[in-house]
C-alpha cells in the first residue's frame, strides 16, 4: 500500500539500485552502467531528475515530451514506488524511476556525455551549517554533472530557500570554469506562472514564496577527473 493508499505496482518502470552491478573500488569501470538501454528507444535525447519525488514534474514533462527519455532518481522509497507506478498508470514508455542515491548513481555507475539535461528542483536546503555537506550541489557533483552532460547540456536549478540560493550562485561562480550560467526558461509543460511545475513549487506558490532559478550550460572541454 503506497502514501496514497493505493497499491503500487513499481515493476515496467521503476529500478533498484540492488539491480545493478556490485561496485568494486578497484575496478570502476566494471560498475557503469548505460541507463539510455533501460528505455525501449534507447537514442532519444535523455534528461535526468535529481530527486524526483512523486514524479509530478517529470510525468507532465514525459506527456508532454515523448520523444524524449526521463530517469527520475528518488531516494525517498515511498516516493519512488509512488512515481514509478505513476508513470506505469500513464503507459509512459519513456519515463523510469531508479531507488538509489543520485548522487553516486551520477559519479560512480554513469558514462560520460549521455545525459541532455540535468533537473535539480527544490533540492532538501539542509539548513544547518553543519550539514550543508549534504546538499546534492558540490563542487564535485558539479563536477559529476559536466561529465556525463552531453556538450552544451544543461544543469538546471530551481529553489525556494534563499540560503541555497547563494550557495548556488557562489558554486556556479566557482564552477564557471566548467559551466556559463544563462537564465532560467520555464519547462514545456509547466502552467502559466509555473518554472517547471512540481508538487514542492506549487505548494509554496501557494504559501507565497519566491523562487530561484539559474541554468549552467555545459562548457566545452575535459571534465575534471
Amino acid at each position: 500500500m503506497g502514501i496514497s493508499g493505493r497499491d503500487l505496482v513499481t515493476a515496467g518502470h521503476g529500478l533498484e539500485a540492488d539491480d545493478l552491478p556490485p561496485f568494486d573500488a578497484e575496478r570502476p569501470d566494471a560498475a557503469r552502467v548505460d541507463p539510455r538501454a533501460w528505455f525501449d528507444a534507447p537514442d532519444r535525447p535523455f534528461e535526468i531528475e535529481i530527486g524526483c519525488g512523486k514524479g509530478t514534474f517529470l510525468v507532465q514533462q514525459a506527456e508532454d515530451g515523448r520523444d524524449v527519455n526521463y530517469l527520475g532518481i528518488e531516494q525517498a522509497r515511498a516516493f519512488y514506488r509512488h512515481a514509478a507506478d505513476r508513470a506505469r498508470r500513464r503507459a509512459l514508455a519513456n519515463v523510469r524511476i531508479l531507488h538509489a542515491d543520485a548522487t553516486e548513481f551520477v559519479r560512480y555507475r554513469c558514462p560520460d556525455a549521455i545525459a541532455t539535461v540535468v533537473h535539480l528542483y527544490f533540492s532538501d536546503p539542509w539548513p544547518k551549517k553543519r550539514h550543508h555537506k549534504r546538499r546534492v550541489a558540490q563542487e564535485r557533483s558539479l563536477a559529476d554533472f559536466h561529465r556525463v552532460l552531453a556538450p552544451d547540456g544543461q544543469l538546471r536549478l530551481v529553489t525556494d530557500h534563499d540560503d541555497l540560493w547563494t550557495w548556488y550562485e557562489a558554486l556556479a561562480e566557482r564552477c564557471a570554469h566548467l559551466f556559463e550560467r544563462r537564465p532560467f526558461a520555464a519547462v514545456e509543460s509547466a502552467q502559466p506562472g509555473e518554472l517547471v511545475g512540481s508538487n514542492y513549487e506549487r505548494k509554496f506558490a501557494r504559501e507565497g514564496r519566491p523562487f530561484h532559478a539559474m541554468t549552467l550550460v555545459r562548457k566545452k572541454g575535459p571534465h575534471p577527473r
